[in-house]
């Protein structure tokens, strides 16, 4: 593997750019490769073929339009002090066998200020959701529409409205898992 001396003498005698990256890259295959780090237990428990871990932020986002419009449609909106809530609880035949733990889906529209602000509502609300996405039971659907408030609370009080909130959910969902049991 080159040297990084030699990487820059290729790029500074070849002009820079991606032309030049390109080239080292391909001259030298293992030129630009990421640092080895040491695997997580759980990357590698996914490398044996176990089974992905269910409480993981990234599938545990709603993605599709069409999951959301379902959220929507079988729920009426729920209110708490800096942001709005709907959730959907899914039948046992919905659950996908790569992954059957809640879902939350995040929305963000132009009202809550520019891309900076609504990006950055979204950070600190997807982290609170990470948190505390445990208190929620395995086949829900939410979604959070936060308000501006948002930016300005700390986080530690977002934190709280969050498990506030998917407690009520976890709540909610136990009164209508009795009521169909009864039925």
């Amino acid at each position: 593997m080159p040297s990084i001396s030699s990487f820059e003498s290729s790029f500074a005698l070849m002009g820079g750019g991606r032309e030049a990256i390109a080239a080292v890259a391909v001259s030298s295959p293992g030129a630009l490769r990421a640092p080895h780090r040491k695997q997580t237990q759980c990357e590698n428990n996914m490398a044996d073929g176990a089974p992905k871990p269910q409480l993981g932020w990234p599938s545990a986002r709603l993605r599709k339009h069409a999951d959301y419009q379902r959220v929507y449609e079988a729920s009426r909106k729920q209110f708490s002090p800096s942001m709005t809530y709907f959730f959907r609880l899914r039948a046992e035949d919905e659950l996908t066998p790569a992954y059957s733990g809640p879902r939350v889906g995040l929305t963000a529209g132009r009202v809550l200020g520019k891309a900076v602000e609504r990006n950055r509502i979204k950070r600190r609300m997807r982290e609170a959701a990470r948190m505390h996405l445990a208190l929620l039971p395995r086949f829900a659907d939410v979604v959070l529409h936060p308000r501006k408030l948002v930016l300005e609370i700390e986080f530690a009080k977002l934190e709280r409205e969050v498990a506030k909130v998917f407690s009520a959910i976890s709540a909610q969902a136990e009164k209508v898992r009795d009521a169909r049991a009864r039925a």
